[in-house]
C-alpha cells in the first residue's frame, strides 16, 4: 500500500563552478588553493597570491510534495499509460479532420512560429556566450607615403595580427554561459508549451464546432416536429375543438426554436473561424473541410487513465520553470564574479617595411606578449555586492515561481479528472431522461391528435425534450472536453 503522498524532489539545478556571496559560499566548498604567482604587477600577485579552484556541488534543490496516486481516477482495464504516449494524444480520437487540423496548426500556427523564433534567438546568445571564452584574434593593414620638408617621400607598408583573451579565472564568463544555456532550455520547453496549449485549443474548439452542430440538429428536428404540433393545432382550432389561445401557443414555441437555428449557425460559423486562424489560415478556410455535420469524436475508453502523479515532469511548463532556477543560480554566481579582478592576456604580430617586398623579411617582423591586469575592484560603494543581492533575489522568485507551477499542474490535473468523472456519471442519467423524454412527447402528441388532452402538456413534453437532448449533446460535448483538458494538464502534445 503506497502512502498518500510523499515528498518527490523534482529538481536540481546543474554544477556551478563560480565563486558565490556568503550564503552560496557554504554550500560551494570554496577551496582557495595555493598556485603559482602571476608574474603581474606586485599588487595583483599579493590580490591572487593564489587561483581558485573549486569542488563540484549540487546546488539546493526545490522539493514539491506531490501525491504518490490522484485523489481522483478513472478507471480502465489497460492501467496507466506511459508520458511519452501522451504525444499525439488526439490520434485516439479516430478523427481524422481532429488529427488533420492539428498537425496544421503544430506546422503553421503564427504562436508557435514565435515561439520558435525565440528559441532560435536564444540559442544565438547562447553561441555568442560560447564565442566569449574563446581568444579573439583580428587581422589589420596599411599602406602610406609621407614627405617631410625637402626630404623625399617614403613609402611605409604594415601589415599585423592581434591576438586577445581574457582568463575565465573566477568563472564568471562560464556562469553566464550556463545562463544563456539555461535559457536557451527554457525556451526550448516554452516552445513545447505552446505547442501543447495550441493541439489543445484546436482540439477544443474543433470538439465544441461538431457539439454546436448536433445542437443545430436537435434544434432543427424539434422545429420539424413543433411545425407539425402547429399545423394540427390550426386543423384543430378551425374544427372549433380548441381556441385561439392554444394555436398562438404553439406557434410561440415553434417560433422560440426556430430562433435557435439562426444563433446556433453563427456559433458554428464563429468556431469555424476560430480554427481556421489556430491553423494559420484566413477565418473562413475551413467551409468546406467542416461544414458537413459530424458526431461529435468520442475518445477510445483506456483515454482517460490514472496516470501516476511523476508525469507532471511530462509538463513543458514545469521544465521551463527549472530552466529559469538553473538560469538566476548561474547569474547569481556571475554576478559574485564580477567582484573580483579581471585579465587579459594580447599579442600582437606584426610586419613592417618600406615596400611590399621587404614585408617578407625577417628584419621587418615584431612581435609581443603583454599581459594585463584590466581592473581590481576596491571601492565601488556597494554596487556589486547590491548586484548579487539582486540576483540571489532573482534566484528565490524563481524557486518560489517553480513551486507555484508545480502546485498549479497537480490542481489542473485534479480538476481535469473530476470533471471528466462528473460528466461520465451524468450521461447515463440525462440518456435516460432524453429516452423517456422522447416518449412522452411521442405520446402527448398522439393523445392531444385525439382530443384526449390539452395542449398544455403538448407544450411542456417538447419543451421537456428539447432541453434533454440538448443536455445529452453538450454532455457528450463534454466528455470529449474533458479528454483534452485531462491531456493538457498532463502534459501531452509534445515530444
Amino acid at each position: 500500500m503506497l502512502p498518500a503522498s510523499s515528498t518527490i524532489v523534482v529538481y536540481t539545478a546543474p554544477l556551478v563552478k563560480a565563486p558565490m556571496t556568503s550564503k552560496i559560499n557554504e554550500a560551494s566548498g570554496l577551496d582557495l588553493a595555493c598556485v603559482r604567482p602571476l608574474a603581474l604587477a606586485a599588487f595583483a600577485a599579493f590580490a591572487l597570491s593564489g587561483c581558485a579552484s573549486w569542488s563540484d556541488k549540487s546546488a539546493a534543490t526545490s522539493a514539491v510534495e506531490v501525491p504518490t496516486q490522484w485523489s481522483t481516477t478513472v478507471s480502465s482495464d489497460k492501467g496507466p499509460v506511459a508520458a511519452s504516449s501522451l504525444a499525439q494524444w488526439w490520434q485516439r480520437f479516430n478523427d481524422p479532420v481532429l488529427s488533420a487540423l492539428v498537425t496544421q496548426a503544430l506546422q503553421a500556427n503564427t504562436s508557435i512560429r514565435s515561439a520558435q523564433a525565440t528559441l532560435q534567438q536564444a540559442r544565438a546568445l547562447r553561441d555568442v556566450k560560447t564565442a566569449g571564452m574563446l581568444p579573439g584574434v583580428g587581422a589589420s593593414g596599411s599602406a602610406g607615403r609621407s614627405k617631410s620638408g625637402d626630404n623625399d617621400a617614403s613609402n611605409s607598408f604594415r601589415v599585423g595580427l592581434d591576438a586577445s583573451w581574457e582568463p575565465d579565472i573566477f568563472g564568471g564568463k562560464r556562469s553566464t554561459l550556463n545562463a544563456s544555456e539555461a535559457d536557451a532550455q527554457a525556451a526550448q520547453t516554452t516552445l513545447a508549451d505552446v505547442q501543447v496549449s495550441i493541439a489543445a485549443e484546436v482540439a477544443l474548439a474543433y470538439i465544441q464546432l461538431r457539439g454546436q452542430q448536433a445542437q443545430l440538429l436537435i434544434a432543427q428536428s424539434n422545429f420539424t416536429s413543433q411545425s407539425e404540433t402547429l399545423q394540427i393545432t390550426d386543423w384543430r382550432a378551425q374544427a372549433g375543438l380548441i381556441t385561439s389561445l392554444e394555436v398562438e401557443q404553439a406557434r410561440a414555441a415553434t417560433e422560440q426554436t426556430r430562433a435557435q437555428v439562426p444563433a446556433l449557425q453563427a456559433s458554428i460559423a464563429k468556431t469555424r473561424h476560430s480554427l481556421a486562424v489556430l491553423t494559420g489560415q484566413p477565418p473562413d478556410s475551413l467551409q468546406t473541410l467542416i461544414s458537413s455535420p459530424t458526431p461529435v469524436p468520442q475518445a477510445a475508453p483506456d483515454l482517460a487513465l490514472s496516470i501516476p502523479a511523476q508525469t507532471l515532469r511530462q509538463r513543458p511548463d514545469v521544465r521551463t520553470a527549472e530552466h529559469r532556477i538553473s538560469a538566476a543560480l548561474a547569474r547569481v554566481s556571475a554576478a559574485d564574479a564580477a567582484r573580483y579582478p579581471s585579465f587579459s592576456i594580447g599579442g600582437k604580430l606584426t610586419l613592417g617595411a618600406s615596400t611590399l617586398a621587404l614585408l617578407t623579411s625577417a628584419s621587418s617582423l615584431t612581435s609581443s606578449l603583454v599581459g594585463n591586469m584590466l581592473s581590481i575592484p576596491l571601492f565601488d560603494g556597494g554596487a556589486a555586492r547590491a548586484q548579487v543581492l539582486a540576483q540571489e533575489a532573482a534566484l528565490e522568485q524563481a524557486r518560489v515561481n517553480y513551486q507555484a507551477v508545480v502546485l498549479t499542474a497537480l490542481k489542473d490535473v485534479e480538476d481535469a479528472l473530476v470533471a471528466l468523472q462528473g460528466d461520465r456519471t451524468r450521461r447515463v442519467h440525462l440518456q435516460n431522461a432524453a429516452t423517456a423524454a422522447d416518449n412522452a412527447a411521442l405520446m402527448a402528441q398522439q393523445r392531444f391528435s385525439s382530443g384526449l388532452i390539452d395542449f398544455q402538456t403538448v407544450l411542456q413534453t417538447q419543451r421537456t425534450l428539447l432541453s434533454a437532448q440538448d443536455s445529452v449533446a453538450n454532455n457528450q460535448a463534454d466528455i470529449s472536453l474533458g479528454h483534452v483538458r485531462l491531456y493538457k494538464a498532463l502534459g501531452g502534445g509534445w515530444n
